[in-house]
């Protein structure tokens, strides 16, 4: 037991070593102590944040090493001896690879060496927190100890949690206690009334129309931008989530509604000045009708060449749009200007707090479409494709018009959020169409929950409402998503909110 319990704290305690040395070499671990500063408040002055916002920075590192390593086994016992060995071990292993790579560093220090000229983000200012202000020797050694001790507590803490049976039982009484109130019939009809669910609503309705009003330009740009993420990933979860394909190139689909719309309603290169609503509804059908002819001659081949098709599809768009010869049809790469904005009775409305209501109007109306969509018997279908496409042909479903209208609506949603988009910067050009506007859709959905329609919007949250927010994780963007995707693979494949599965439908009548 103890052997096993060392052996799965070291083996943690490798992954956590590396992590944090990965860390330092990027230059994270400043970033991490000032993201610990700033939910105390405290804005640093300069680069280097104080030295004990980086001391609490590493102490959570080590806790989490310790806890990581003590959770509750599967086959073994939960002793205090097992729960404080794999999290002294753990703590222990990653703070000797702290410690080892923090005295190389000093060392370079030390003897007038700037590591700078290899590695950008490690600074001698870096490497000095690191250390704790301290000599090389010190420094490591108080490394050590810091995140040996954290993980040891940690560890202790962990086990006291889930073993002591005063807290248990505390925690279970409340728990009853607050599911008894929640499941009592008072409670219920009153959750059950149509009259709460209209207070509900109109609650909801009225947090929508203040929140625009008190957030103040900036933050409206940013809830806009991910109410923009909301649809495309509404609409991608379609063709992906529920028919269960893959379709990398996404972004083609939004260029071709983003430009059907800015070609029809800006002042260049065409001069055509149409109306803002009946030009949405042809950015809408135009983006609907290019996920139809792409879908037409590959929808009945299987594996992943629909995810190859759309990939190319989307690089041909963006490179024809960025082509010189397309500049008297398209504006060539220095992008459409000047794009109207909406009007409604002839008033325009193209402030940030008015667009933002248009955001979350076309939120609205897409979600409520795609929960339609998904209770259809359309929706099954798709569902029936994603399980086993062989069997749904088998029980009667068309599994090539399913997929069909499942890409057509995708696209057409992406469309709409194209024309949103443009609209709403008044410019759009062929930068605005890479391939990583793709990849954030994708990993919106995967983190979010594939095939639940809550998940979108937690994950178009987390993926593009968050690093605004937090705007020193900026530079990190690609690594986050890297490893929370490997995260999510390994812990929750399924998303943080998994689409639960469909019920049969029982027939409750009786039979003649």
């Amino acid at each position: 037991m103890r052997s096993s319990a060392l052996d799965k704290g070291l083996r943690t305690g490798v992954t956590f070593g590396i992590v944090i040395v990965t860390m330092f070499l990027i230059g994270f671990t400043v970033t991490g102590a000032v993201l610990v500063g700033k939910l105390f408040g405290v804005e640093s002055a300069n680069s280097m944040p104080p030295l004990i916002f980086f001391s609490l920075f590493m102490i959570l590192v080590g806790a989490w090493a310790g806890t990581s390593a003590s959770a509750r086994p599967l086959i073994e016992a939960d002793t205090w001896k097992r729960a404080l060995t794999a999290g002294t071990a753990s703590s222990a292993m990653s703070g000797l690879f702290a410690a080892v790579i923090g005295f190389l560093f000093g060392e370079l220090t030390s003897n007038k060496i700037d590591p700078r000229a290899y590695l950008p983000s490690v600074s001698p200012e870096s490497i000095k927190l690191f250390l704790f202000n301290q000599t090389p020797l010190t420094g490591s050694l108080m490394l050590f100890a810091v995140l040996t001790a954290s993980g040891l507590a940690a560890a202790a803490l962990s086990f006291f949690l889930r073993s002591n049976d005063s807290v248990k039982s505390g925690a279970r009484k409340a728990s009853d206690s607050v599911l008894g109130t929640i499941r009592s019939e008072r409670v219920s009809s009153i959750l059950q009334n149509k009259y709460t669910r209209y207070a509900s609503l109109a609650a909801f309705a009225v947090i929508l129309i203040i929140l625009p009003r008190t957030w103040g330009g900036y933050w409206n740009y940013v809830f806009g931008t991910v109410g923009i993420y909301i649809i495309l990933g509404l609409g991608l979860n379609i063709i992906t989530g529920w028919a269960g394909q893959l379709v990398i190139g996404y972004v083609a689909f939004f260029a071709v509604g983003a430009y059907t719309f800015a070609l029809l309603t800006a002042p260049e290169p065409h001069h055509l000045m149409m109306n803002f609503w009946v030009a949405l509804g042809l950015g809408v059908l135009a983006a609907g009708i290019s996920g139809l002819l792409i879908g037409l001659p590959i929808l009945n081949l299987r594996g992943d060449y629909l995810a190859i098709v759309t990939l190319g599809f989307a690089e041909i768009i963006r490179i024809m749009l960025k082509s010189d010869l397309m500049t008297a049809y398209t504006a060539g790469p220095r992008g459409i200007r000047d794009i109207a904005g909406p009007t409604l009775f002839g008033k325009s409305f193209i402030s940030d707090v008015d667009f933002m209501y248009l955001i979350i109007i076309a939120v609205l109306v897409v979600t409520f479409i795609a929960s339609r969509l998904q209770n259809s018997r359309t929706g099954k279908a798709w569902y029936a494709i994603n399980l086993d496409e062989t069997v749904a042909r088998a029980t009667g479903v068309n599994a090539f018009t399913s997929k069909l209208l499942a890409l057509s609506l995708s696209a057409a949603v992406a469309g709409l959020a194209g024309a949103l988009f443009a609209s709403r910067n008044q410019f759009t050009g062929p930068d605005d169409h890479a391939l990583m506007v793709s990849i954030n859709v994708i990993c919106l959905v995967i983190v979010g929950g594939i095939g639940n329609i809550p998940g979108i919007f937690l994950g178009a949250f987390a993926l593009k409402g968050l690093p605004e927010i937090l705007r020193e994780t900026e530079s990190y963007r690609l690594l986050i998503f890297g490893v929370l995707l490997i995260v999510m693979m390994r812990l929750r494949p399924e998303g943080f909110l998994p689409a639960k599965r469909p019920k049969l439908e029982k027939n409750s009548g009786k039979e003649a």
